[in-house]
């Protein structure tokens, strides 16, 4: 099935855009490439409505948004004109929005079990000392939180230096965060470049001579990196944490682990194409269509229609025979069980390979013989629950 589709672009030379267009074209889709700026928005009860170039848009089946940090507003409020039209767009507007916010998503990042480094974040010019040393004192990485490709992040290797800094900031009323120097990943950090939910691509990215920022727009070498399953993890975790189906996550690498620099709602692709030689626009374009042209099902109903068959979903134990294993050791195909989906945290993993092991605390979906999948399930999971005694609560009160 062909799809319409629109890049929202200011840049139709880039290498981004033309990439997209080019594997749009190449599946067989129609692709525009549309200026951002060049809409305008109809807003009237029940009829939600976009122009472009004062004409009234022609139906679209999706949208790949590429918003520049200079038109955030602006772009994402023509991609929420597009959601309000029932367009499917590859990031939401809300989701470009949080990631952009640099305060605000880590400020979200925070509440979950995943690396970030020690931030701060305050307005009161007696708070700047305090804050510097709740981080763990100079040297401190000073951001500007609208700086995108490096600009506006700056490394003070004193508190006095750190407090001028912020000082003349903040006096042309730019907001900044104070984040922890990571001394041992000094000019060096990993991408990884997430479609939907696995990695496609990764690269670390090397900065040259003394420069402590490794971003390939500041002259940073990029090298393609096998990259680790906890980091691999890690990005995907960010990137549904955000809320983002493609995504640049960039981390230190710490002696903690994966530490979260950004998630990028835009990320490029011409340095991790031309780095790993994968091609991510291609990826990219398969998961649009997956979502656009294949609509949910509902799983659970269709696979139970034959007989003797259904869907398990349960936690693994570490009496479960399931633990420590791989997919292929565990023998589960062998017995006529098909693992859909193994849940890690927040991660989800579709359709897992066969050497992906099977961890304690996974929830593991499965299809296969009713049989087979009840001695799989946690034998606390299959006694009958006790009925519970009857309290003054559920009599509706005190006696």
């Amino acid at each position: 099935m062909t799809m319409k589709m629109a890049i929202l672009s200011r840049s139709p030379r880039a290498y981004s855009t033309r990439r997209l267009r080019e594997a749009a074209l190449a599946r067989g889709h129609k692709v525009k490439v549309l200026n951002t700026l060049r809409f305008a928005m109809g807003l009237e009860q029940g009829k939600p409505d976009l122009f472009w170039r004062n004409k009234e848009l022609s139906h679209y089946d999706a949208v790949i948004p590429r918003i520049g940090a200079s038109i955030t507003m602006f772009g994402t409020a023509v991609v929420r004109q597009f959601e309000q039209m029932g367009v499917f767009t590859l990031n939401s507007s809300t989701a470009i929005s949080v990631s952009r916010d640099k305060l605000r998503s880590t400020q979200i990042l925070s509440r979950h079990n995943i690396g970030i480094p020690p931030t701060a974040f305050v307005r009161d010019r007696a708070s700047v000392l305090g804050a510097i040393e709740r981080v763990g004192g100079a040297p401190v990485i000073i951001k500007l939180l609208e700086g995108t490709q490096g600009i506006g992040v700056i490394l003070a290797d004193t508190v006095k230096v750190a407090e001028a800094i912020i000082e003349t900031l903040q006096s042309a009323k730019q907001n900044v965060l104070i984040q922890k120097f990571v001394s041992e990943s000094r000019g060096r950090d990993m991408r990884a470049f997430v479609v939907g939910d696995r990695v496609v691509a990764a690269m670390r990215r090397v900065a040259v001579g003394e420069e402590f920022r490794s971003n390939v727009h500041r002259g940073g070498r990029a090298e393609a990196v096998n990259i680790d399953p906890i980091y691999e993890r890690t990005a995907i975790h960010a990137a549904q944490i955000m809320g983002l189906r493609v995504a640049g996550v960039d981390m230190l690498e710490t002696k903690d682990g994966p530490s979260i620099l950004e998630v990028n709602s835009s990320p490029g692709l011409e340095g991790i194409e031309a780095a790993t030689k994968i091609d991510v626009a291609g990826a990219i374009m398969e998961h649009l269509e997956e979502q656009v042209l294949f609509p949910e099902l509902d799983l659970r109903q269709r696979l139970t229609l034959k007989s003797g068959y259904g869907v398990a979903e349960f936690a693994v134990t570490s009496d479960s025979e399931l633990c420590g294993r791989t997919l292929k050791e565990s023998g589960l195909r062998e017995r006529d069980v098909q693992v859909l989906s193994i849940t890690r945290g927040s991660v989800t993993i579709p359709n897992p390979r066969g050497d992906r092991e099977i961890l304690l605390s996974d929830v593991v979906l499965c299809f296969g013989k009713h049989l087979t999948l009840k001695g799989l399930i946690p034998a606390e999971d299959r006694r009958p629950r006790k009925k519970k005694k009857k309290t003054a609560e559920s009599n509706g009160g005190a006696s």
